[in-house]
């Protein structure tokens, strides 16, 4: 085997799920650790499920993720094209060569004839099956007559390509993650490889690509085990040298059984989707981690560690820091449990690790109104991204810097302010208007102005939070001063006296 290559093939029929982005993190991760190629892959041949915009909003959702492909449809690459529905001729070709095998067939049946020996077997208390047991007594090349096919072929009666399961035989399966398994082909029903309109089902067109793209490893979600014996056949009746196979296990809701899903979100308050995704139909918005204030290493980061876990359970890495640490025989076999919370504190540590500098890029393209200049904000972030989980959190949980309080908190009020508040605060906000205006200045201001007094910090202190914040809450009270400055600082102690008296 040569270069490592990996393909992620979503389908647009939809936004990336969560699982997905996994699974292309995954594909990432492998062939940069193995020096090999990425590949994005579109399998678009299910065009009744297609959805307008599902293409761009997977490339964007990767790009935002810093999964960036080596080839794709948008940067093309030697074996383009990457789409499947740009791929028919290739397909064609392939779809010949199978039916010179003993392999495959043609069958003439219509989906009423099916829907009716179903209805048939099920009223027996059966369960139908197109396998190796009734494709004999149906209408396929197998149980046809050469001149009754070819007369059929002659008055173009639809048909579709069906693989020949073979009987009675043991594979052996191999999988990087769950290890070696094995099943029988008369367990397997022979599937459709050329759907009536000439299109190869995925099963087909996935050997294809995978084969043409000369991918050496097929990483994929659990859901695709049971077509691994199929899959496997399909290289051998092509002649040609399998990938090696890896299946993800699920991504789990955060309570109960079964995996993942946008309901669950939904319920739970959280996306599961990278961006946020506009149906081009009914128009309703899912919301993405992007728009809700996640950063893009953080996210990556989280996702990576449902189902692997790197040397020494270390939690925070970098994407380099993963690709050097990434070992598909550490993926784990059981799901991964999501949790929200979990989420937040990947997101709230990113945020701790971020310079002052770069939060002030991230906060001003946040789509908040701030109108402040960029000096006072990065002040103003140095002070309150300690307490952020998100960028909007520097902003709702400092909003006294950028407005004044309007109210006061009740509790905070009975605990802050008694009889002598307002005189106390008036007298302070005179020495305000000859204090020199900076953090230590001011804190020398208050420890003078306490003693002086006889007066026990907290009596000045808790009502001049009060004051400027509203609540008790906040960063230093002398850092508060400074940055709304004096006349702002004044003004807000006169409400608060005003407002008590």
């Amino acid at each position: 085997m040569g270069k490592v290559r990996v393909r992620f093939a979503p389908s647009p029929t939809g936004p990336l799920h969560l699982g997905g982005v996994r699974t292309a993190l995954y594909d990432y991760l492998f062939a940069k650790n193995q020096g090999g190629d990425f590949v994005l892959r579109i399998e678009d041949t299910d065009t009744a499920r297609y959805v307008e915009g599902a293409e761009e909003y997977i490339e964007e959702a990767l790009e935002w993720c810093g999964i960036i492909p080596d080839e794709s449809p948008k940067k093309g690459g030697k074996f383009a094209p990457y789409r499947q529905s740009e791929r028919r001729d290739i397909y064609d070709r392939y779809t010949k060569q199978i039916l010179e095998t003993n392999y495959a067939y043609l069958a003439f049946d219509t989906s009423e004839e099916l829907d009716a020996i179903r209805a048939e077997y099920e009223s027996k208390g059966e369960v139908f099956s197109y396998d190796n047991q009734t494709r004999n007594r149906l209408r396929n090349s197998i149980a046809l007559s050469e001149e009754e096919v070819q007369r059929l072929l002659d008055e173009k009666t639809p048909y579709v390509v069906r693989f020949k399961m073979p009987v009675d035989r043991t594979l052996n399966l191999v999988d990087i993650i769950r290890g070696n398994s094995a099943v029988n082909t008369n367990t397997l029903d022979d599937k459709v490889l050329v759907k009536n309109d000439g299109m190869p089902t995925y099963h087909f067109a996935n050997i294809i690509d995978d084969h043409e793209m000369e991918i050496t490893h097929v990483i994929r979600g659990e859901e695709w085990l049971p077509s691994l014996g199929l899959h496997t056949l399909l290289y051998e009746a092509m002649g040609w040298e399998a990938p090696q196979f890896a299946h993800l296990s699920l991504i789990l809701k955060p309570e109960g059984k079964g995996k993942l899903s946008k309901r669950d979100g939904d319920k739970f308050g959280f996306p599961v989707f990278p961006l946020d995704f506009k149906d081009p139909e009914t128009g309703t918005v899912s919301k993405g981690y992007r728009e809700n204030g996640y950063l893009p290493d953080a996210f990556i980061n989280m996702v990576a560690l449902l189902g692997w876990s790197p040397a020494n359970d270390k939690e925070i890495l970098t994407l380099e820091e993963m690709i050097q640490e990434f070992d598909l025989h550490k993926v784990h076999k059981a799901g991964a449990r999501f949790s929200k919370e979990k989420s937040e504190w990947f997101n709230h540590q990113y945020i701790q690790l971020k310079s002052d500098e770069a939060l002030l890029q991230i906060v001003k393209s946040s789509g908040l109104n701030l109108n402040i200049e960029d000096e006072k904000l990065l002040k103003i972030i140095h002070l309150m991204k300690e307490r952020a989980t998100f960028p909007k959190d520097i902003y709702e949980n400092g909003k006294f810097f950028f407005e004044a309080p309007v109210s006061y908190d009740e509790k905070a009020s009975k605990k802050a302010w008694n009889d002598e508040t307002s005189d106390i605060l008036k007298d302070f906000a005179q020495k305000l208007e000859v204090t020199e205006f900076n953090s230590e200045a001011l804190k020398q201001q208050i420890h003078d102005f306490a003693e002086d007094k006889g007066l026990g910090m907290g009596k000045v202190m808790m009502p001049l939070r009060l004051a400027l914040v509203g609540e008790l809450k906040g960063p230093d009270v002398p850092d508060i001063l400074e940055l709304i400055g004096k006349q702002e600082s004044i003004s807000r102690i006169n409400n608060a006296i005003n407002n008590f008296s």
